[in-house]
């Protein structure tokens, strides 16, 4: 076997600071979903669900990475595909499907209609490893609407129909260059793409499914040190979530995190403040309080880097409070009250990302230097508190109803395919059982499995 060696100088392109954060960030993203969202679910859910719950997750984190590979990346931040006249809607419409499997798109330099500005400063390994975690925590989201009752083999299908064919669309259209970016429209690290999409498939998807069995919609959750354990590791791994979203180590990935960490906090506490006054039990919950601290982590998403201090407080206490009253109300009226969203995907996520959006076009501080790294003209965004003009929340407001529209139309589609191909529902005999019937596992067993296989005469 022969090596080839060669004197090849280091790209002067890649700036090691940067790229680091960019592979932290993106790590810690990846922690989101596993375990953080895996345990976080699985302390949830019943007992006899947290085993099909974990493995759900790992298989929805693994489908999304070989797609993202095989052509999502691409369809979401390559090259425009350009399906209509230049400066249509169809032509910034989506990105052409190609892998990024070769050495030179894994150790190029990143290329993307997202850095019009400001060129990355690391490869495209690490911008695609980066966006992948965002990608794969998005339909993990809104999985949190259908646990329960969710045939895994859909689940199989489901996750790379949607990442396909709703997800890399959306990101086209919002982060890739696509149409609603050369508009004006902003999302800072997802609140319209991930979370109000994830809120509206959840919706959508928990209406086709079919509600839990009855005496499963009144358990209590099987365990709460769980629960704990994955919110405290979602909070915490959302500061690579908005906190690599600038693409650089710089001031505004710093003012990110900061600004993610107060209204997160600001979140926890006003739910707390909600329950003690406005419940009928007048106590504060601890489940309450993840609720909070999930709707200031969704809200500050979209506009993390964009707000100052002021602005954070005021999205994390905007957003809490019109959750809180939204899942204690509206749920009450159809269609919500018709719909069994088994975690409230819809409320903490749906509701909290398009608030935090279009609080984009409100609280922006066009102080916020976004791309501070020393090239080219720096970027902001000014909301009407600061300018005085709405057209910032226009924009917003035009995005956000595309989402909504866009998402709940093809996750309807896909569902009604894969209930064609294979079925949805797992049967009532199955959910009276749960993991043992599907997986042949448990997660707190009261035997050993090979005595439990010894007593099945196998």
């Amino acid at each position: 076997m022969f090596f080839a060696a060669s004197n090849i100088p280091y790209p002067a392109w890649l700036n090691p600071g940067d790229n680091t954060w960019q592979l932290v960030a993106a790590t810690l993203v990846g922690l989101m979903s596993i375990p953080a969202l895996a345990v976080l679910y699985g302390g949830l859910v019943q007992k006899k669900w947290i085993v099909n719950t974990m493995l759900m997750i790992f298989s929805g984190f693994s489908l999304t990475l070989v797609v993202w590979v095989l052509w999502g990346y691409n369809m979401a931040f390559g090259p425009q595909a350009h399906l209509g006249a230049t400066g249509s809607f169809w032509s910034g419409f989506v990105g052409k499907p190609h892998p990024i499997l070769s050495h030179l798109s894994e150790q190029g330099q990143a290329v993307s209609g997202t850095n019009t500005l400001v060129p990355f400063h690391f490869p495209t390994s690490s911008l695609a490893y980066f966006q992948f975690a965002f990608a794969a925590i998005t339909p993990l989201l809104f999985l949190g609407g259908l646990i329960g009752r969710l045939k895994f083999k859909a689940w199989l299908l489901i996750v790379p129909l949607w990442i396909t064919f709703v997800y890399c669309i959306d990101a086209a259209l919002m982060w890739g260059g696509g149409f609603f970016a050369q508009k004006g429209a902003v999302d800072y690290a997802g609140g319209f793409v991930i979370h109000l999409s994830a809120g509206v498939a959840s919706l959508v998807a928990a209406a086709i499914v079919g509600p839990r069995l009855k005496r499963d919609r009144t358990t209590v959750p099987s365990n709460l040190m769980m629960v704990a354990i994955g919110a405290g590791l979602l909070w915490l791994g959302w500061n690579g979530f908005n906190g690599g979203a600038s693409y650089y180590a710089g001031a505004d990935a710093a003012a990110a995190v900061l600004n993610t960490n107060v209204a997160t906090a600001v979140g926890v506490l006003t739910w707390m403040a909600m329950d003690m006054v406005f419940s009928r039990q007048k106590k504060p919950t601890f489940l309450g309080a993840i609720n909070g601290m999930i709707c200031g982590l969704v809200a500050i998403t979209p506009s993390a880097g964009f707000v100052n201090g002021l602005g954070a407080i005021v999205v994390g206490l905007t957003a809490s409070t019109l959750v809180w009253v939204s899942w204690n109300y509206l749920s009450r009226v159809r269609p919500f009250s018709r719909v069994d969203d088994a975690l409230g995907v819809v409320y903490t996520h749906g509701i909290a990302g398009l608030l935090g959006g279009l609080l984009v076009g409100l609280v922006s501080d066009p102080g916020m230097i976004v791309y501070p790294a020393g090239e080219g003209p720096a970027f902001s965004v000014g909301g009407w508190f600061y300018t005085g003009s709405f057209h910032q929340l226009w924009e917003q407001f035009l995005a956000a109803t595309w989402v909504i529209i866009f998402t709940a139309v093809g996750t309807a589609i896909i569902f009604f395919l894969v209930k064609k191909l294979v079925g949805l529902r797992e049967t009532d005999a199955v959910l009276e059982v749960g993991d043992l019937a599907i997986h042949d596992e448990e997660a707190f067993p009261t035997e050993t499995f090979a005595e439990r296989v010894n007593s099945l005469g196998r």
